[in-house]
């Protein structure tokens, strides 16, 4: 009978016919010769040959400050094997691109810069700074490294602190 004969059974007060459960005779189970039909011995296991407590003692629930820590120490995250090497190639490519990077950088800065064995004396004209003069007096070398080298040899404290009409000793690279 279905749910809603059921149910509407039940709501007029009609009751539903008892059904019986289909006869089912016991499984028989196959003879093995020398077999004994007696029932083999069951051996418990304790655990305490295994450094387990005795089941045999009252079951201990943990209260709930220690379920509490139990859930905080828990780790975030379990990392598989597959994951852990994943992790580590990938540490030594970061960790080998900035050893490389960091060691260009240095081989670039230890290269000998440029050679200034001569000066040649330049009056300031008007709207001059010292990277124009930079510029003109030694078009193939990074001005920044000029305008240092003009302030270290004619004893400026600042770039700033050229007037016009003044004479600078300039360098010039080879």
């Amino acid at each position: 009978m279905s749910t809603a004969a059921l149910a509407a059974d039940a709501l007029t007060g009609r009751q539903a016919p008892e059904v019986a459960p289909p006869a089912t005779t016991p499984r028989r189970r196959p003879r093995i010769q020398g077999a004994t039909t007696e029932p083999l011995p069951v051996r418990a296991c304790s655990g305490e040959s295994l450094g387990r407590e005795s089941t045999t003692t009252a079951v201990r629930r943990p209260s709930p400050q220690a379920r509490r820590a139990a859930e905080v120490e828990a780790p975030a995250l379990r990392l598989t094997r597959r994951g852990r090497m994943l992790l580590a190639v990938v540490s030594v490519l970061v960790f080998g691109s900035a050893v490389a990077v960091l060691g260009l950088r240095v081989a670039g800065v230890l290269q000998p810069g440029p050679d200034f064995s001569q000066t040649v004396p330049v009056q300031v004209a008007p709207g001059q700074t010292l990277w124009s003069i930079a510029q003109q007096t030694n078009p193939n070398q990074d001005p920044a490294t000029v305008v240092e080298k003009i302030a270290d040899l004619n004893k400026l404290s600042s770039p700033a602190d050229i007037t016009p009409g003044q004479t600078l000793q300039i360098p010039i690279a080879r």
